[in-house]
């Protein structure tokens, strides 16, 4: 089934759409930003998911929608709108859960961009297009698939390791591998045209990650596995924030008690209603 590029469109323009909302409203950019906290505290997995449509600024928005464009409607062109629609979101998905593993016990941590769901896209296209080349965003040149893949899974990879930037290079690698891998399941004779491309790209990102679930301490990464040093574990950080949560709701009814209602804040009013629909 063909599909004439609708589905991307939608898209882009629902992220642009989220993400200057989130741009001029910092309270709903809270809401649905990603946060280590609030999914594996709260349980509020959709986050997971509406992170994907927020961006930080103008620059990480158009950045994004600019990559989404040029590969998106050659992708959704080829194996339709609703197989599409499945890899864009399985790496937006498996771009987040990555993230969430390696930062399980950094509570405190928050990330947004659609760069997982981006990668995912890329990474099928790679592996279903065999022989094809890439051009390098404003220069008049294109490299091999196969070298862009890999070099993008090392450059990823390093980014995890050496964690000197506010890149989610997390992100980007758990995208990139479960996307394709959802397009390999929807598509598995690219594995016997295109096997070469898929091992040099896949297998650095494969050997990396069961690296940090085996032996972690030889990466130094601080993640579910391993630790560096003593961190708070999830009931922990749940307990210390529950006592805190308390606490400033005692101090607003304190507020009330020597003030009146009038005196609140806007946030201490919203405070104050969100702590009497969750006592109910």
């Amino acid at each position: 089934m063909e599909s004439s590029g609708i589905i991307s469109l939608f898209i882009i323009v629902a992220t642009c759409l989220v993400s200057y909302k989130g741009f001029k409203d910092k309270l709903f950019y809270d809401r649905y930003t990603f946060r280590v906290d609030n999914i594996l505290l709260y349980k509020d997995y959709k986050r997971i998911v509406t992170a994907g449509f927020l961006h930080v600024n103008w620059m990480h928005l158009i950045f994004n929608m600019l990559a989404f464009y040029f590969f998106s409607t050659g992708l959704e062109s080829s194996i339709g709108g609703l197989n599409f629609l499945i890899i864009y979101f399985a790496g937006l998905i498996g771009g987040n859960l990555l993230t969430l593993l390696l930062h399980k016990d950094d509570g405190g941590y928050s990330s947004v961009g659609a760069s997982g769901a981006i990668a995912g896209v890329i990474f099928t296209t790679i592996a279903l297009v065999p022989g094809m080349k890439i051009g390098l965003l404003f220069l008049p040149i294109s490299i091999p698939a196969w070298l862009f893949g890999l070099l993008y899974t090392l450059y990823s990879i390093y980014g995890i390791r050496s964690n000197k930037d506010n890149i989610g290079h997390d992100t980007h690698l758990g995208g990139a591998l479960v996307g394709m891998a959802v397009g390999l399941i929807m598509y598995p004779s690219a594995l016997v045209t295109n096997y070469v491309t898929i091992l040099i790209i896949s297998l650095p990102a494969i050997i990396f990650i069961v690296l940090i679930i085996k032996k972690p301490s030889v990466l130094l990464i601080d993640n579910l596995f391993y630790t560096r040093k003593k961190r708070l574990n999830v009931e922990d950080r749940y307990n210390l924030k529950r006592r805190a949560k308390e606490q400033e709701i005692d101090d607003i009814l304190e507020k009330i008690h020597k003030k009146g209602m009038s005196s609140l804040t806007r946030k201490e009013r919203m405070m104050l209603k969100e702590f009497s629909k969750q006592s109910q």
